[in-house]
């Protein structure tokens, strides 16, 4: 008789929000990398979702692409669903995506402030809600299982500046939120934030100026990609952390600036 196959146990699992492009596609690669399966999650970018999706299912097979807008609560409550249904469980969450416009105290309102609270701090909350109750499911039968969630946060709140009163509203939210649900999901639930310094250029700087405002450091050099992919694959490795945010910004947040980096 031939003896019955051994049991194998699935890649683990992560959902990464803002995964189509920019640092979220660097995180998605970099987990991929490791051996995570990844679910994209993007909202319009469905060509680089797509590449994303290709790319990482050549480092590690079974990543799939989920649609959601993040500012809808439904929709939010019915992404984590969605993917354990389809990747059979979730262990982690990276919450990257993020929405980041312009406003200042003269040109601040409820619907700005709310646009930003919904996306950035009240979804990541609640998906964390949701792989908390997955990851209690799954203990009843294997008591030792756990999860983990990495918030994507910002230096801008070590180094605040009037720029962006919205966003940062939305990020200090979001940082608050992390230490909290530390405390209340925990021991299911690691909870920890990563907070890069200015990493990606875009449309707001030229490439001149990215170039002298990433030297902007006590190092000599901010963030790259590649280090914010690397503390949050450390922050999911590693299982004494929680309710703590890593600044990974080459100390800019150290430093005094009046204004944001698109501005100065």
């Amino acid at each position: 008789m031939s003896s019955p196959k051994a049991q194998t146990t699935p890649p683990p699992a992560v959902l990464v929000t803002g995964a189509a492009k920019r640092l979220g596609r660097e995180i998605a690669l970099k987990l991929a990398t490791h051996g995570w399966r990844v679910a994209v999650h993007y909202r319009d970018s469905v060509e680089e979702a797509r590449q994303t999706v290709a790319d990482c299912a050549r480092l590690t097979p079974g990543a799939q692409a989920f649609r959601t807008n993040l500012g809808n609560e439904t929709a939010v409550r019915n992404l984590l669903p969605a993917v354990i249904e389809a990747f059979g469980q979730v262990d982690a969450v990276v919450n990257c995506a993020s929405t980041f416009e312009h406003d200042t105290a003269a040109t601040f309102s409820f619907a700005a402030m709310e646009k930003h609270m919904r996306s950035n701090a009240g979804a990541a909350i609640l998906i964390s809600q949701a792989l908390h109750t997955h990851i209690a499911e799954r203990r009843k039968a294997r008591p030792q299982t756990t999860g983990v969630v990495v918030n994507l946060l910002d230096q801008k709140l070590w180094n605040q500046n009037p720029d962006f009163l919205s966003y940062t509203l939305s990020k200090a939210a979001m940082e608050a939120a992390t230490t909290i649900l530390a405390m209340d999901l925990s021991p299911e639930l690691r909870v920890a934030g990563v907070a890069p310094g200015l990493t990606l250029t875009s449309h707001l700087l030229s490439p001149e100026k990215f170039e002298a405002m990433h030297k902007l450091s006590p190092l000599g050099r901010s963030s790259t990609p590649h280090d914010v992919a690397s503390a949050v694959h450390f922050v999911l490795e590693n299982q004494s952390i929680t309710g703590t945010t890593l600044l990974v910004d080459g100390g800019q947040h150290l430093m005094r600036f009046e204004r944001d980096f698109s501005l100065m």
